[in-house]
């Protein structure tokens, strides 16, 4: 005979990973620590195996709970939904979507309005990150899709969206550096494809370089970028006001191509189905750089093409 398992035991399963803390899952679901270690339990024999080992004060998943974890997160999308389908739901199906930060202005919005619209009533969870973190949610599944860049030919990481040049950007005042000297950076900080990819060209051109600024934050970045700090690598497109693309006039390297890729779970739900449908439809439209724009030289022409809503 088929186990059912519990489904109030699966969701606090789901949501204990999610908040790395079962305490913390105890009080977001209005629940004891000690009803929250009975459902636990109760999951563990339903499973015939043991599905947490303890770590510091704490539980983590064993292999056969990630195996349920993964499980149980899809289990519990399919119900929340034929919940809201049927107008029966005391809590709103939900999607989870990862991007990263260069798209927060433009195709998250306009993707959400168009989701809202075909799916009301949906909970939309968007998270912004890296590209490493994103691919690493989507796998362990906490996250239905998300967005991320990869190196150029990356076949076996998703669907492709959209194919951008990398370029070096810098201050609207930036004067021309002598190349002598060593090129200031201002990047991302470890691990990022971009920083990574900038100063590999660079040691292969024979330049030295310094680090300026690092941070984890995009319009951290912009903001030194613009204030004269230094120079960053990043894609053409939503360059702000007051950034130029500098590469031919300060004698860079070129560099490569990067791929943005749509990764999705396994077995999407019907809501998911649909906001990666959407996605893909408003990149096609935001993101789609002609070929004749990729690189050009002057920099005047650039900052006009940047000061659109979306590059065409």
């Amino acid at each position: 005979m088929l186990t059912n398992f519990d489904m109030d035991a699966l969701r606090t399963m789901v949501v204990g990973a999610d908040l790395k803390s079962f305490a913390q899952a105890a009080s977001h679901l209005g629940r004891s620590q000690s009803a929250v270690s009975m459902q636990l339990k109760k999951l563990e024999e339903q499973a015939g195996r043991p599905l947490f080992r303890r770590s510091g004060r704490g539980l983590v998943p064993t292999e056969a709970g990630d195996v349920l974890l993964a499980y149980a997160r899809r289990i519990i999308a399919l119900n929340d939904e034929a919940a809201v389908s049927l107008g029966a739901t005391a809590a709103a199906a939900s999607v989870r979507l990862g991007l990263t930060q260069d798209f927060l202005e433009d195709v998250m919005p306009d993707t959400l309005a168009r989701f809202s619209r075909r799916r009301p009533g949906v909970h939309v969870e968007v998270r912004a990150g890296r590209n490493h973190v994103l691919e690493e949610d989507v796998q362990a599944g906490r996250l239905d899709i998300a967005m991320a860049f990869f190196p150029a030919g990356s076949d076996r990481h998703g669907a492709l969206l959209a194919s951008l040049p990398m370029l070096w950007f810098a201050g609207k005042a930036c004067a021309r550096l002598p190349e002598e000297e060593p090129v200031p950076l201002v990047l991302y900080d470890h691990p990022c494809l971009f920083r990574q990819t900038a100063l590999q060209a660079l040691e292969r051109n024979g330049r030295r370089w310094r680090l300026a600024l690092t941070t984890p934050s995009l319009p951290g970045i912009w903001a030194a970028v613009r204030a004269g700090q230094g120079i960053s690598v990043r894609t053409p497109h939503k360059i702000p006001i007051g950034i130029r693309e500098v590469g031919s006039e300060f004698n860079l390297p070129q560099l490569p191509s990067i791929e943005l890729r749509l990764l999705s779970a396994n077995d999407l739900s019907p809501a998911a189905s649909d906001l990666r449908d959407i996605i893909q439809q408003v990149v096609r439209e935001r993101v789609f750089t002609p070929k004749s724009d990729l690189r050009r030289s002057s920099a005047k022409r650039l900052h006009e093409t940047f000061q659109e809503p979306s590059i065409s």
